[in-house]
């Protein structure tokens, strides 16, 4: 029995010290965890200030495109404004070939038709020109004599009658 008591004994120790080191163990599991824990609780904080944040932020952005979607507007009627006094300064361009959603393309569709215009005058005053008649009867040009035969030159000379008058 002797060997008996001696191996529960050492079993006995074996286990306390198994028993011990689960202790330590633990102890170490736990303190771990409440670590874990605090950075998980701090995660949590930092996710609720985010949150927050983006919240924010997105109720900032509604309000810039809100504001963006009036100044948007304004410009547009401001364009439309220079647009009508631009065909209102210029009458003989066309309204409708001025056109544009910004002041420059306003501008550039301007000078577009003042040069279609001014092509348009150009070509109609050289038309003009070609088919112009002056006024009155034309001018009594001399009879061309070198076209006349010697004897058709002496009647014309004399005042007489000539076969090709």
């Amino acid at each position: 029995m002797a060997d008996e008591e001696k191996e529960v004994t050492d079993e006995l120790e074996v286990l306390q010290e198994e028993q011990e080191g689960l202790k330590q163990e633990k102890e170490t599991l736990n303190r771990e965890l409440e670590a874990r824990e605090a950075t998980i609780g701090e995660l949590k904080e930092a996710l609720t200030a985010r949150d927050t944040e983006i919240d924010g932020l997105k109720q900032t952005v509604a309000e810039f495109e809100s504001k963006l979607a009036q100044i948007n507007e304004l410009l547009s009627q401001a364009v439309a404004s220079y647009r009508e006094l631009v065909a209102t300064a210029h009458p003989e361009i066309p309204p409708e070939l001025i056109a544009g959603d910004s002041v420059a393309a306003v501008d550039e569709s301007l000078r577009s038709a003042e040069a279609l215009v001014d092509k348009v005058k150009r070509g109609i005053e050289a038309e003009t020109a070609k088919t112009r008649v002056p006024a009155g009867a034309p001018q009594r040009a001399p009879l061309d004599l070198s076209v006349l035969s010697p004897r058709e030159k002496i009647e014309y000379a004399i005042g007489g009658s000539s076969s090709r008058k």
